[in-house]
C-alpha cells in the first residue's frame, strides 16, 4: 500500500499526543526509515515504528514515506506521539532578538536542546517558545547542537514556515558563526572546500569527517583576532552539512576550543559517555563548551525584502576575549 501524499501542515493531534518533526541529518542519509527511528527513539521496535507508518502516526513532509522509505538528507518526518510532561518549573525564556508577524527568533544559550529528544521530557527551547506564545503554532525552522549559542529562527505560521525551510532548503541564507580555535593561523582569510560524510574510521558513531566520497562543503574562515594559542574566527557556511565548521575547523588544524568530538581521540569522548566529565576530559576539552556562537543570520521574509538578525556574543566567551585569549 503506497502512503499518502505529504501535507505541509500535521493534522490536529488527538489530545494527550502532540507531533513533532524530525530533520535527516547527513549521518542518516541512506538508511530504512524504519531503522533509522527505532535508532532515535530505543523504546520504539522497528515493528513498533512500522505500525505507526500504516495508521499515519509517522509521515514524510517533504514526500511519501513509509517503513521501508531510504532516507534523504535533508528531507522531513513528522512523529506523533505521547506528550511528554515535565514536574519541573520552566527556565527563563531566552531573549528575543527580533519579532513580526510571522517570524519570531531567539538568542539560545549553550546546553539548552532546540527541540525535545529522547523518550523523557527535557524544557527545549521550542516547548518555551510555545509556553510564552500560546495563540501562535510556532515551527522550528533549523536547527543548532545543544551547545552551540546564537539565533535560531521559528516561524508563526505554515506558509512562512515553507517559504523559510525553502531559503535554508536552496541556500539562500547567510550565516556567520563565530568561534574560538585552537592555534594561531598565519592566514586572515581561507576558504575551506572539503566534502563531508560520516568518518568510519572512528569509534564515534556521530562523528563526520572529510572523506573523498563526501557531500560538498564550503566554509569561508576569517581571523578576527589571535592570541599565542587561540583565536577568534568567523566562520560563514557556504553549505548546511551536519557538524560542518567543527569539522573544517579540525580539517585545517584548528580545532573548536572545547569541542568533544573533534580535535580529540575518540577516547574523550567515548570517556565522557562511559563516566560522565572529570579531571581528565576538562583537562582534554580545555572549556566548558564548543566555543561556536551563530552570531547573525540573513534571511528572506516571508513578506518580502529581508531581515537581518544578530546574537550578542554569550558572557564565557566573551569573557575569554576581555582577558586577552586566556581561559579561565
Amino acid at each position: 500500500m503506497e502512503p499518502k501524499a505529504p501535507d505541509e501542515t500535521a493534522p490536529e493531534a488527538p489530545p494527550g499526543w502532540q507531533w513533532e518533526e524530525l530533520a535527516v541529518g547527513a549521518a542518516a542519509a541512506g538508511r530504512r526509515a524504519d531503522v533509522w527511528l527505532a535508532a532515535r527513539f530505543p523504546h520504539y521496535s522497528r515493528s513498533a515504528v512500522a505500525r505507526h507508518f500504516r495508521i499515519g502516526r509517522i509521515q514524510g513532509v517533504d514526500r511519501p514515506v513509509k517503513a521501508s522509505t531510504v532516507l534523504k538528507e535533508g528531507e522531513r518526518l513528522r512523529f506523533c506521539r505521547p506528550e511528554l510532561v515535565s514536574d519541573r518549573p520552566a527556565p527563563p525564556l531566552p531573549a528575543v532578538l527580533h519579532e513580526d508577524d510571522r517570524l519570531i527568533a531567539f538568542d539560545k544559550p549553550a546546553g539548552l536542546l532546540v527541540h525535545p529528544a529522547g523518550g523523557t521530557f527535557v524544557w527545549s527551547l521550542v516547548a518555551l517558545a510555545r509556553l510564552a506564545r500560546p495563540g501562535l503554532a510556532l515551527h522550528l525552522v533549523h536547527r543548532l547542537d545543544r551547545d552551540t549559542s546564537g539565533v535560531v529562527v521559528m516561524a508563526k505560521d505554515p506558509e512562512a514556515n515553507r517559504i523559510l525551510k525553502d531559503a535554508f532548503r536552496f541556500q539562500h541564507i547567510h550565516k556567520v558563526y563565530w568561534a574560538l580555535c585552537r592555534g594561531a593561523p598565519a592566514w586572515s582569510t581561507l576558504l575551506v572546500d572539503a566534502p563531508i560524510g560520516d568518518d568510519t574510521r572512528s569509534a564515534v558513531r556521530v562523528r563526520m569527517g572529510v572523506v573523498p566520497d563526501g557531500q560538498p562543503a564550503r566554509t569561508r574562515f576569517f581571523v578576527l583576532a589571535r592570541w599565542r594559542d587561540l583565536c577568534l574566527v568567523a566562520a560563514h557556511p557556504r553549505t548546511g552539512r551536519t557538524h560542518q565548521i567543527r569539522v573544517h575547523a579540525e580539517h585545517i588544524g584548528h580545532p573548536l576550543l572545547g569541542d568533544r568530538i573533534y580535535g580529540q581521540p575518540d577516547e574523550v569522548f567515548l570517556h565522557l559517555l562511559d563516566h560522565g566529565e572529570d579531571a581528565w576530559t576538562r583537562a582534554k576539552i580545555g572549556f566548558s563548551r564548543q566555543a561556536l556562537h551563530a552570531r547573525e543570520m540573513s534571511l528572506p521574509h516571508p513578506d518580502g525584502g529581508s531581515v537581518r538578525i544578530v546574537a550578542p556574543l554569550p558572557a564565557d566567551l566573551a569573557a575569554v576575549l576581555r582577558a586577552g585569549g586566556r581561559v579561565r
